[in-house]
C-alpha cells in the first residue's frame, strides 16, 4: 500500500506510521545485512557478546530477544565462522559460556557500519537534531512499553517480539 492511497484516517495515526517505519526498516536492515552474509540475530548476539561479555546461549537469547531454540542455529552459524566460540564456564563446568572472538569483534565492526548506513538511509528526510529527537521519543515509548526486568525476573520473555 502506497502512503497517499491510504486512508487519511491510518495516515494520521502513530500506531500506523510506526508500523510503516518498522516494516521500512526491517525491509532495509534485512536486505543491508543479507548482502555481507549476516542475519539480524548474527548482528544482536555479536552486539551483546562484545558489550557484555561472555554469556551461556540462555542469557543471550533473553538479552537478544531470541528464541532459545533458534539460538542454537545462530551460535553454530557464528561458531563456524570462528565469530565466537564457545567453552566451559570456569564456575560451572556444566556449562558453556559463549565469547567473542577478534575475527568476530571485526565482523561486529562490518555489521556496525551497513547498520548506521541504513539509518541514515531510513530517516533521510530528517535533520540529524530531528532524528535524535526520533530517537528520544522512540526510546520513551519502548520503555513504557518493555520496562526492565523487575523482582519478578525474566521481564524479556513476557515481552518477546
Amino acid at each position: 500500500m502506497e502512503f497517499g492511497s491510504a486512508p487519511t484516517r491510518l495516515r494520521g495515526t502513530p500506531s500506523w506510521l510506526i508500523n510503516q517505519t518498522a516494516l521500512a526498516a526491517s525491509r532495509l536492515v534485512t536486505d543491508a545485512l543479507s548482502r555481507v552474509g549476516a542475519r539480524r540475530p548474527h548482528y544482536a548476539v555479536l552486539a551483546a557478546l562484545e558489550e557484555f561479555g561472555p554469556a551461556s546461549q540462555a542469557d543471550l537469547a533473553r538479552r537478544c530477544g531470541i528464541d532459545r531454540s533458534d539460538m542454537v542455529a545462530v551460535i553454530s552459524e557464528l561458531e563456524a565462522a570462528r565469530y565466537l566460540e564457545r567453552g566451559p564456564n570456569p564456575h560451572d563446568r556444566r556449562r558453556n559460556l559463549v565469547r567473542i572472538t577478534t575475527a568476530g569483534r571485526d565482523r561486529l565492526h562490518v555489521l556496525d557500519q551497513v547498520v548506521r548506513a541504513v539509518q541514515d538511509e531510513l530517516l533521510a528526510a530528517l535533520t540529524p537534531a530531528e532524528r535524535e529527537e526520533l530517537t528520544r521519543m522512540l526510546t520513551a515509548v519502548v520503555r513504557h512499553h518493555r520496562p526492565a526486568a523487575g523482582a519478578d525476573g525474566d521481564d524479556a520473555s513476557r515481552h518477546r517480539r
